[in-house]
């Protein structure tokens, strides 16, 4: 068995190393291919939720009765009858679904409990929301869910 002198085994694992250098530098130097423009965006949009119907006190306890979607960027879109319209008022309020949700003044309802609940979850705005609000009845909510959750 032949042993390998200290000299050739050291000049063997420079030039391997020197190779692996001089390769490593080359590819280091080269400049990252420009990412398009489409492939910088968000796979996500920043305005995207799924907005819920149901009877119930709270969201836990409700049926649903009936879901829609809403994107309202790059454009408004989604399941939701009125997407424009949904969105706009969402916009028209600063993205505060309390001001969407208000009962109109002066609107006469009964005292009955019988109650439904609205939801939004999703994002708005770049931001996470969970949005629940429960109307005592049909009456109430029909006169505050508006146009966002008007499906």
């Amino acid at each position: 068995m032949r042993y390998i002198t200290g000299g050739i085994a050291m000049g063997a694992a420079l030039a391997l190393g020197g190779g692996l250098l001089a390769a490593g530098t080359t590819t280091a130097s080269a400049a990252p291919a420009p990412v398009p423009a489409a492939q910088t965006q968000s796979l996500y949009a920043s305005s995207a939720l799924v907005l819920t119907v149901g009877h119930g006190a709270n969201s836990t306890e409700a049926s649903v009765d009936r879901a829609v979607t809403l994107t309202c960027f790059p454009k408004a879109t989604g399941s939701h009858p009125d997407a424009k319209g949904a969105c706009a008022s969402l916009r028209a309020a600063g993205g505060d679904f309390e001001k969407v949700t208000t009962i109109k003044s002066g609107t006469a309802c009964t005292k009955e409990w019988n109650p439904s609940v609205v939801t939004a979850d999703g994002v708005w705005e770049g931001k996470r929301i969970h949005f629940e609000r429960t109307f005592a009845n049909p009456c109430e909510a029909k006169a505050g869910k508006g146009t966002l959750f008007e499906f």
